[in-house]
């Protein structure tokens, strides 16, 4: 018989400088969907959930990066054929500069544990290696960021390129390239400093990874689906895993903690919930659309999905194999108004 198994993670890193809102109540709300709406048991052998409470403090509950790895290899490992998994990181994310040059922009993305200052952070090719790599090619995995610079947060081969038809706007795409471009001049008009320049950067190799993405519509290597390779140096398309990740944005891109019905949660986390509870048995790229649909009312990411094979997006996301959601949600600034209603999780 299948099994489910979840791991929940949510950091608001409570007293920091770096402090969000709404990242345990999306670990919470998606425990209640997984429950609720997807027949997962709430059992702590069947789910595990990792928040920086103060009661966690000191316990294998406590989202460090040691703990969170930890969990991780409790997820992915010793399963079975058609078991689903669902994992879930809400959180900051981030980049760090990438030396194998496999990456346009020149940054690795990562996520943030809670000691994240003390014990850096967690690049997407830790992540990989500690997810995708070791889980049996019979199960499924389904991995959701919602976080800032997510879109390769896991480094899976394969990626949506949106058709002519446009699911995900690509004229988004295109105005948020270029605004990338004019936010580097402005950054660096009235004096050049080495942070600068490395801020200048940053957004120039954002806007790099999004018109690259622009040669892949309409190339030979994008299927009749739209899936396009990605271009790591490792070949993770090789390994043939079944895994399947919605990320809250792009690469460059933030993605907004912010308040809805009075309680604080992450734009993206909210979204793909409310699309799924309002039609349970969507397909991947349906999701994808009705996410982008519904953040598009209010918020500018893009959410993105990306794959471990050639898979048919067509299929519904389903429950028969796990699914595992990865929050990695990341808000540093607050709004220009000085309120909190949205920040930017990065």
């Amino acid at each position: 018989m299948a099994r489910k198994k979840a791991l929940l993670i949510g950091i608001n890193y409570f007293g920091t400088e770096y402090e969000l809102r709404g990242c345990i109540n999306d670990s919470e709300n998606i425990r209640n969907f997984l429950i609720e709406d997807r027949g997962f048991s709430p059992s702590s052998r069947d789910m595990v959930m990792m928040l920086d409470t103060p009661e966690n403090e000191g316990t294998p509950f406590f989202p460090t990066a040691a703990n969170i790895l930890a969990a991780i290899q409790w997820l992915v490992t010793r399963n079975q054929p058609g078991d689903v998994l669902w994992l879930s990181y809400s959180g900051h994310g981030g980049q760090v500069r990438n030396d194998d040059g496999d990456r346009p922009s020149g940054f690795d993305d990562t996520i943030c544990p809670v000691d994240f200052q003390e014990n850096g952070q967690i690049t997407s090719e830790m992540l990989h290696r500690a997810i995708v790599s070791p889980l049996h090619p019979e199960c499924r995995l389904t991995i959701l960021f919602d976080c800032c610079h997510s879109g390769s947060a896991c480094e899976l081969p394969y990626v949506y390129r949106p058709d002519e038809a446009g699911n995900v706007n690509m004229v988004d795409t295109i105005k948020q390239g270029v605004g990338l471009i004019r936010a580097a001049g402005e950054l660096l008009e009235g004096g050049f400093s080495l942070s600068k320049l490395d801020d200048a950067k940053m957004l120039l190799g954002g806007a790099t990874d999004f018109f690259n993405g622009l040669h892949h519509r309409g190339g030979d290597d994008v299927d009749e689906d739209g899936l396009a390779p990605e271009h790591f140096e490792e070949h993770w398309e090789t390994e043939g895993k079944d895994v399947w990740m919605f990320s809250g944005c792009a690469d460059n891109q933030t993605s907004a903690d912010t308040s809805i019905a009075g309680a604080p949660t992450g734009a993206m986390s909210w979204a793909f919930v409310r699309t799924l509870r309002e039609s349970p048995e969507q397909s991947y790229i349906n999701i994808l659309q009705n996410t982008r649909e519904e953040l598009a009312k209010k918020y500018s990411q893009i959410p993105q999905l990306s794959c471990g094979g050639r898979y048919d997006l067509d299929q519904v996301l389903a429950v028969r194999i796990q699914n595992m959601l990865i929050y990695a949600d990341i808000c540093l600034a607050a709004n220009e108004d000085g309120s909190s209603d949205i920040r930017q999780r990065s």
